[in-house]
C-alpha cells in the first residue's frame, strides 16, 4: 500500500510543450539495451494486446502483474494543468524535475527535466487527462529509461516497504508483551475519549510582530470557567497549505477538558500561500523563512499570552508548562521549540545525494539550503515542556546531533500508509535517536497523513485517484488521536497523573480492540528492544 502511495504521489508531483511525440522508450542497463514503441503500450492498455515488441519485456509478468501494469497505464490523477505548470516553476518543483531527469532522459542520455514537465502538462490538458500512457505518448523526443535508476528507486521502495512491515510487526510485539503485564480495566475509568464538562469560548485574534513585521491571526479557545490550580495552555502548529481551522476538532476537545489552545496561522507556508500559488500570485510553495518564522511564531504566541494573562485569564495561565503539538511542518516547528538544533551541514550531506522519490518530506526540508539568513539553528524555547509531533518532517534537518539536543517529554506519532513522511524514515528513526527520557512512539496503523490535516501539499487528491484504496474511518483515528493528545499534555503540561495509564501500550491495545487498524503505542522502555531490531534488520540488508 505504501508503495502505490508513494509512487502515486511522485507522479503527480513530476513549461516548454513538446512539438513531436515520443516514438520509443529507450532501456538501457549497463551494456545492454532495448526499446519498447509507445504504439506497443497504447495497444496493450487498450484491450490487453501484447505484440511481439512488448512480449519479452512483460514475460517476467504473471497474469494478475500484467494486468496492474496495464491498469497503471490508463490510472488518471485528476489535477489541474495550471496547477502543474505553476508548481514545476517553484524551487521544489524544479528540484523533483531535476532529480526525476536523471533517470528518465531524452534519447542520448541528457536530463529530461524539461521534456517531462512538457509532457505532464500537455498531457494534464488533454481529455484523456494525466495518465503514464498520456505522460509517454506527449514526451517529446525518444525517452531513454536509466536502468540503473529504476533498479534502484525499486530497491529502495522494495526497503521501505519492507522495514515499515517490519517495524510495524515489531512494535506490535513489544506492545503486545508490554500489554500483556497490565492488570489495568480501562473499562472502569474515565473515558478520555469522550468531551469534558468545561463549555469553552472561541475568537481569532490578530497578532503583529513588530520585530519581524510579521501579523497572522490566531485561533483562541478558552474554557468558560477554569479548573483547580493553574491553568494548562496547548499551542497547535498546523502542516504546509494547512491553516488554524483543519484543527478546531481537537482544539475542541483539549478545551473541554479545561486546556486554553492556540492556533496560529504561519503565513508564508500555509493555506493562503497555497491560494497563492494556484491564482498565480507567488511562485513558490513556501516561504524558506519559515523553517525560522514557524518556531518563532509559537514563542511569540506565548508573549502574547502573558501580555494578556493578567488581564485576560487573571492571571491563571501556566506559562511556564506549555505544551506544543505540530503536524508534518508543524511537527519540525513543535521539535523546533522542544531544542532541536538544524544541522545545515548534515543536511546537505542527504540533499546532495541521488533522490529515489521515496521521501517526499526530504524535498521539503532540503529548501532550507536556499536560506542564508537564518538568525539562529537552535529555537528552544524554555517555557515550552512537552511536545507531540504528528507525522512530522525531521530526519535530515535535523538529523540524530539535533534530535539528540531535546531533553523535554516528547511524543511522535505517524502511520505506516504515510508517502510524504514515511514512518520508518522520519518516525522511527528520530524515535530512537531522541535522548530524553520521556518519549513515546504512536503508529495509528492506515493512516496516510491527511487525516488530522485535509489540506496538506496536495495529498488529498492523490488518494482520491486510487480506487480500491482502504483507509481507517476518519472517526477511528480521531478516537486515536482525541485521548492521546488529552493524557499527553494532562500528564506532561498539566502535572496529572492520572491520565499516565492512558500513555501505555495497554491502553492502545483497549482503543484499537476487534479494530483492523490498530493504534500501537511504545515508550522509552522500549528503546532497547526496538534498536535491537534496527540492528537485526540492518543486519539482514
Amino acid at each position: 500500500m505504501l508503495k502505490t502511495l508513494a509512487i502515486s504521489l511522485f507522479s503527480t508531483l513530476l513549461t516548454a510543450f513538446p512539438v513531436v511525440a515520443a516514438n520509443e522508450i529507450l532501456l538501457s542497463y549497463g551494456p545492454w539495451k532495448g526499446g519498447i514503441r509507445v504504439e506497443s503500450l497504447e495497444a496493450f492498455a487498450k484491450d490487453g494486446t501484447v505484440n511481439s515488441n512488448l512480449r519479452f519485456y512483460l514475460r517476467p509478468l504473471n497474469p494478475e502483474q500484467r494486468e496492474q501494469f496495464r491498469q497503471a497505464l490508463n490510472q488518471r490523477v485528476d489535477i489541474s494543468p495550471v496547477l502543474l505548470s505553476r508548481f514545476f516553476n517553484t524551487a521544489m518543483g524544479a528540484d523533483i524535475l531535476t532529480r526525476a531527469g536523471r533517470g528518465i532522459t531524452i534519447q542520448g542520455g541528457s536530463n529530461g527535466k524539461f521534456a517531462l514537465r512538457g509532457a505532464m502538462i500537455q498531457a494534464a490538458f488533454e481529455p484523456e487527462g494525466l495518465t503514464l500512457l498520456n505522460v509517454l505518448r506527449n514526451f517529446p523526443t525518444n525517452m531513454q529509461i536509466q536502468g540503473e535508476f529504476v533498479l534502484g528507486l525499486s530497491k529502495t521502495v522494495n526497503l521501505v516497504l519492507e522495514a515499515t512491515n517490519y517495524f510495524a510487526n515489531q512494535m506490535a510485539e513489544i506492545a503486545t508483551q508490554e500489554a500483556e503485564s497490565s492488570t489495568i480495566d480501562f473499562s472502569q475509568l474515565p473515558d478520555p475519549r469522550q468531551r469534558g464538562a468545561f463549555q469553552f469560548r472561541q475568537e481569532t485574534l490578530t497578532l503583529t510582530d513588530a520585530s519581524r513585521q510579521r501579523t497572522f491571526y490566531m485561533i483562541l479557545f478558552a474554557p468558560k470557567t477554569y479548573r483547580p490550580g493553574k491553568t494548562p495552555v496547548v499551542i497547535i502548529s498546523h502542516g504546509l497549505a494547512s491553516r488554524p481551522e483543519d484543527f478546531t476538532a481537537v482544539s475542541e476537545h483539549l478545551a473541554s477538558h479545561g486546556f486554553v489552545v492556540a492556533i496560529p496561522q504561519h503565513p508564508g507556508s500555509d493555506f493562503q500561500q497555497k491560494q497563492a500559488l494556484l491564482n498565480g500570485l507567488s511562485r513558490e510553495v513556501f516561504d524558506t523563512s519559515e523553517f525560522y518564522n514557524r518556531p518563532l511564531d509559537i514563542s511569540f504566541v506565548i508573549d502574547e499570552l502573558e501580555r494578556r494573562n493578567q488581564s485576560e485569564f487573571g492571571g491563571r495561565l501556566d506559562l511556564e508548562n506549555v505544551g506544543v503539538a505540530g503536524h508534518s511542518f508543524g511537527g519540525y516547528t513543535a521539535l523546533a521549540v522542544a531544542g532541536a538544533e538544524i544541522n545545515l551541514n548534515y543536511l546537505k550531506e542527504i540533499c546532495d545525494r541521488p533522490f529515489t522519490g521515496i521521501n517526499v518530506s526530504l524535498l521539503l526540508q532540503c529548501r532550507a539550503l536556499d536560506d542564508v539568513s537564518f538568525p539562529t539553528y537552535q529555537f528552544r524555547d524554555p517555557r515550552v515542556k512537552a511536545i507531540l509531533a504528528k507525522n512530522p518532517l525531521n530526519s535530515s534537518i535535523f538529523g540524530q546531533t539535533g534530535l539528540a539536543q531535546i531533553q523535554i517529554p516528547i511524543m511522535i506519532a505517524g502511520g505506516n500508509y504515510d508517502p510524504a513522511t514515511p514512518f520508518v524514515l522520519e518516525q522511527v528513526r528520530g524515535f530512537t535517536w531522541l535522548t530524553t527520557p520521556n518519549k513515546y512512539l504512536a503508529l495509528a496503523e492506515g493512516q496516510a497523513h491527511v487525516n488530522f490535516s485535509q489540506l496538506d501539499a496536495g495529498i488529498t487528491q492523490v488518494l482520491d485517484s486510487m480506487p480500491g484504496l482502504i483507509l481507517p474511518e476518519a472517526e477511528l483515528l480521531d478516537s486515536y488521536r482525541d485521548p492521546t493528545i488529552l493524557a499527553f499534555f494532562e500528564v506532561y503540561s498539566a502535572n496529572n497523573e492520572q491520565y499516565r495509564p492512558f500513555l501505555t501500550s495497554a491502553y492502545g491495545k483497549y482503543l484499537s480492540q476487534d479494530q483492523k487498524f490498530r493504534f500501537l503505542l511504545i515508550d522509552s522502555s522500549a528503546q532497547s528492544a526496538l534498536q535491537e531490531s534496527v540492528n537485526k534488520f540492518q543486519r539482514r540488508r
